[in-house]
């Protein structure tokens, strides 16, 4: 039986994730296509369009096929179109996401999914690299995942030098359409894991941040100029090598997020230290106050 994968050419990346789709124009992608896109997605977690050469107004009618789209909240939005914007980096310096996170877990809705043309890419350097976060829940020990299932953790927006941005989500979410339980901390934007002592979420968040990121769960992407990517920001972690000389400019859309679904209701309270120490908890507990 012929199914709508088959008109295309779908081509794994690595044994985790990541998928090269050939045989599809996004600029002139129908909901239908948007359909068979979104099954893909759900199978592979990143989808790469080469080829491809979407002016703005197309690139955003692209994404408008997947759900609303978001303005980023924290890059200048005095530009004609809100929901697009365009980084350039030369040489290294300028837009470069050069830590492991997914996108902008300081908010209350994370993204669901971003999509990036690469504009313009140097000829040697600057690749991405995305990680399967399924992958690293499932493959740690029965009672780490269980431990895990029960915490949440504090993410705040310093790397964007707006610290009192913040917000508190569970440590392993349910993605919302395959019902996966997936890793949801990440180095870049999380701080502090909510039911633990400061030490012990140090001592935790550093293990799982460096866990994530093992090879075996990841697909490293070389960049051709006119490639179109879209990921799945619940899903998983990215992170660009800055090993480039020369300019590198990406244009992106954001398809607004979701509410994370814990894996369970936690069975222990916030961590509320008596010791000297107790100011650490001041920022959890603020923020769990405003939640609430």
């Amino acid at each position: 039986m012929t199914t709508e994968f088959d008109q295309l050419d779908v081509r794994r990346l690595s044994g985790s994730l990541g998928a090269e789709i050939r045989g599809l124009s996004v600029a002139e992608a129908s909901p239908a296509d948007a359909d068979t896109i979104l099954g893909l997605l759900l199978e592979h977690q990143v989808l790469f369009f080469p080829g491809q050469a979407p002016t703005p107004d197309e690139h955003l009618a692209f994404g408008r096929l997947f759900g609303d789209l978001e303005s980023h909240p924290n890059l200048d939005l005095e530009r004609e179109r809100p929901e697009f914007f365009e980084l350039r980096a030369t040489d290294g310096a300028g837009g470069v996401a050069d830590e492991w996170h997914s996108d902008i877990t300081f908010e209350a809705h994370p993204s669901k999914f971003a999509i990036l043309h690469m504009k313009t890419c140097p000829d040697v350097g600057g690749d991405t690299l995305w990680s399967n976060a399924y992958k690293a829940y499932d493959e740690l020990s029965a009672p780490m995942r269980a431990m895990c299932d029960g915490l949440s953790a504090l993410h705040d927006a310093s790397p964007h030098l707006v610290p009192d941005k913040m917000h508190i989500h569970p440590v392993v979410r349910v993605h919302p359409d395959t019902g996966k339980r997936s890793l949801f901390v990440n180095e870049h934007f999380t701080r502090r894991i909510v039911e633990l002592s400061d030490a012990e979420s140090n001592m935790l968040l550093t293990y799982l941040s460096q866990w994530v990121h093992q090879p075996r769960f990841t697909v490293r992407y070389r960049w051709t100029a006119g490639t179109v990517a879209m990921w799945d920001n619940r899903c998983t972690q990215h992170h660009v090598l800055n090993d480039f000389e020369g300019e590198r400019v990406i244009q992106r859309v954001t398809v607004m997020g979701d509410d994370p679904e814990s894996a369970q209701e936690s069975p222990w309270e916030p961590y509320g230290s008596k010791t000297a120490s107790f100011w650490r908890d001041t920022k959890m507990r603020e923020q769990l106050r405003r939640q609430r």
